[in-house]
């Protein structure tokens, strides 16, 4: 099985600690970690950490792409760098004690659609044994329907196409039917236009994208559990109890169990269970970092 991840929007993943942050004032904070991120190296890192390879293609700006290969270089995965011009954004994420994350996120680099030659490169020759899965933000200056378009293509070839962006439209996303999506529950609000206050409300959403072409369909709900409609079956898991050290990368990870065990043959249940467990296994690491194999596995 080949498996691509698409990056189009990477970012230096900032974290950052202080002891009482105080909004409109200034405020210190000890810098924990700086790692190089983006929601497709995040999936294609939680792959590595079960023994599945995969390929990470980048979208990288000339001015600090080598500071951001560098710091990818004990990360274990293969990665194909595509170059433009510009600089990667940074994402700071401050952390303050048992009160909820703050996180700012900045611009990066521009581009235009002569891009899309250089990503179809990176992904070369597909076929019905690729998974190809776009995951995160596209940058400003390329267009979503440049981007599907060429992914249509491989689909075409038979590719299993996964989108996890905000930047693709309830309505491309229920004209192209991905083979599998992954929102969590602010997203799937935002795509369907209804409110998600309980459990039947989390269904339905599902059942929406399902009955519209969507073959898996994986709603996040935090800590009450994920959603998976498949064809005519909706399951529901619950999540173990834990205590968080960081939610970022969380979804992405659950796309990686839930790809993990479909390439091992898992059936419907058993690749929710996976995508539940490397989704809470992740959220035991700080940062970016990718979930652990016996964090996964316990």
């Amino acid at each position: 099985m080949k498996i691509i991840t698409l990056t189009l929007n990477p970012a230096f993943d900032i974290h950052c600690f202080s002891n009482n942050f105080q909004p409109y004032k200034e405020n210190i904070f000890n810098v924990i970690s700086r790692d190089s991120g983006g929601k497709g190296i995040n999936i294609s890192r939680a792959l590595a950490a079960s023994g599945v390879e995969s390929c990470a293609a980048i979208l990288l700006g000339k001015e600090n792409s080598d500071e951001y290969l560098k710091a990818l270089g004990s990360d274990l995965i293969s990665i194909i760098p595509i170059l433009c011009g510009g600089r990667i954004r940074e994402n700071i994420t401050l952390h303050e004690n048992s009160n909820p994350e703050t996180r700012i996120s900045f611009n990066g680099f521009e581009c235009d659609r002569s891009v899309i030659d250089k990503i179809r490169t990176a992904i070369g020759e597909t076929d019905p044994e690729t998974i190809i899965i776009l995951a995160g933000s596209l940058p400003v200056g390329l267009n979503s329907g440049d981007v599907l378009s060429m992914l249509d293509e491989h689909k075409r070839s038979g590719a299993k196409i996964v989108i996890d962006s905000r930047s693709i439209t309830f309505d491309e996303l229920i004209t192209f039917k991905p083979w599998l999506i992954k929102p969590n529950m602010d997203e799937a609000e935002k795509y369907t236009g209804t409110k998600i206050s309980n459990l039947s409300d989390a269904v339905a959403a599902a059942r929406r994208f399902s009955d519209a072409g969507i073959k898996n369909v994986l709603i996040s709900l935090g800590d009450n559990g994920m959603i998976l409609a498949i064809q005519e079956d909706t399951l529901y898991a619950r999540v173990p109890k834990i205590d968080v050290k960081s939610t970022i990368g969380a979804g992405d990870s659950s796309i990686a169990g839930f790809i993990d065990a479909y390439i091992k043959g898992a059936d419907t249940a058993l690749s929710l269970t996976r995508a539940v467990a490397f989704g809470t296994a992740a959220c035991l690491t700080e940062g970016t970092r990718p979930p652990l194999l016996s964090d996964i596995q316990r």
